[in-house]
C-alpha cells in the first residue's frame, strides 16, 4: 500500500514537472505573446472564411484548405523565427549551452511542442470550418496541412540559427515565401510545389496521377523538413558564434 502511494506521488511530481516545463517553454517560445498569436490567426481565419463565403459561392474543401494554410503559417512563423533571439533576450542562452546535448534536449523538444500545438489549433480551425463552411475529413485536412507547415517551420528555424536575429530571419523568410508563391504557378502540377493543395485536382488530370504527385510532394516536404531540422540543430553546436 505504501509502495503504491509513493509511486503515485512520484508520478504526480513527474507530471507536475512536465507541465511546468511545458509552460516555461511556451513562455519562452512565444515570449508572452502566445494568446495574441492565437487570436491573430483566428481572426485571420475568420476574415478569410467570410471572404470565401461572399466571393466564392461554390467553395469546396479545397477552398477550405487554402484559407487554413495561412493562419497555420502565421502560428508557426513567430516561434521558429524568433526563438533563438528570445533565448538571447531572456539571457538564458549561455545557461542552455551548458546543458549536455542542449540542441536536442531543449530545441528539439521545443520544436516538437510547437508543431503539436499548431496541429491542435488546426484541428480547432478545421472543426469550425466543418460546421461553418462545408463538411470535410477533419483529421485528413489537418494532417495534410502539417506537411508544408513543418517544412516552413524547420526552414525558418534553420535560417534563425544562421542569422541569429528574429527580424533578419523574418525578412529572409518573407522573401523566400514570396519567391515560393511566384514559383507556385510554374510548379502547380509538380511535386515540388510547397503550396500544393492535395484536395484540388487540376483540370484534365487523372485522379490517380494527382494522388501520386501529392504523395511524392509530401515525401519531398518531409525529407526537406528533416534536412532543415538537422542543419539547424548542427548549427547550434557553434557555441562561440551565439555568445558573441
Amino acid at each position: 500500500m505504501n509502495t503504491r502511494y509513493i509511486d503515485r506521488i512520484v508520478k504526480n511530481r513527474w507530471l507536475d514537472l512536465i507541465v511546468r516545463m511545458a509552460r516555461y517553454n511556451m513562455k519562452i517560445i512565444f515570449a508572452g505573446r502566445f494568446l495574441w498569436f492565437f487570436l491573430a490567426s483566428l481572426v485571420f481565419y475568420i476574415l478569410l472564411a467570410i471572404n470565401l463565403v461572399f466571393n466564392e459561392p461554390g467553395y469546396t474543401m479545397s477552398s477550405v484548405y487554402g484559407i487554413l494554410y495561412f493562419p497555420a503559417v502565421l502560428l508557426i512563423f513567430y516561434p521558429t523565427a524568433f526563438g533563438i533571439q528570445n533565448d538571447a533576450d531572456a539571457r538564458i542562452l549561455e545557461i542552455l549551452f551548458g546543458i549536455p546535448d542542449y540542441r536536442y534536449k531543449v530545441w528539439l523538444v521545443r520544436l516538437v511542442m510547437i508543431f503539436v500545438l499548431v496541429w491542435l489549433f488546426l484541428l480547432v480551425f478545421c472543426v469550425l470550418g466543418y460546421y461553418a463552411l462545408v463538411p470535410f475529413p477533419i483529421f485528413s485536412m489537418s494532417f495534410q496541412l502539417m506537411f508544408p507547415v513543418v517544412f516552413l517551420g524547420c526552414m525558418s528555424f534553420m535560417v534563425s540559427t544562421v542569422v541569429k536575429n528574429g527580424n533578419g530571419t523574418a525578412v529572409i523568410m518573407v522573401i523566400v515565401g514570396i519567391a515560393l508563391l511566384i514559383l507556385s504557378d510554374v510548379l502547380s502540377r509538380t511535386q515540388w510545389n510547397v503550396f500544393l493543395n492535395p484536395f484540388s485536382i487540376p483540370d484534365n488530370m487523372n485522379e490517380l496521377i494527382w494522388s501520386q504527385i501529392t504523395r511524392k510532394n509530401r515525401i519531398f516536404l518531409a525529407v526537406g523538413s528533416m534536412i532543415f531540422l538537422l542543419v539547424g540543430l548542427t548549427n547550434l553546436q557553434r557555441r562561440e558564434k551565439f555568445l558573441k
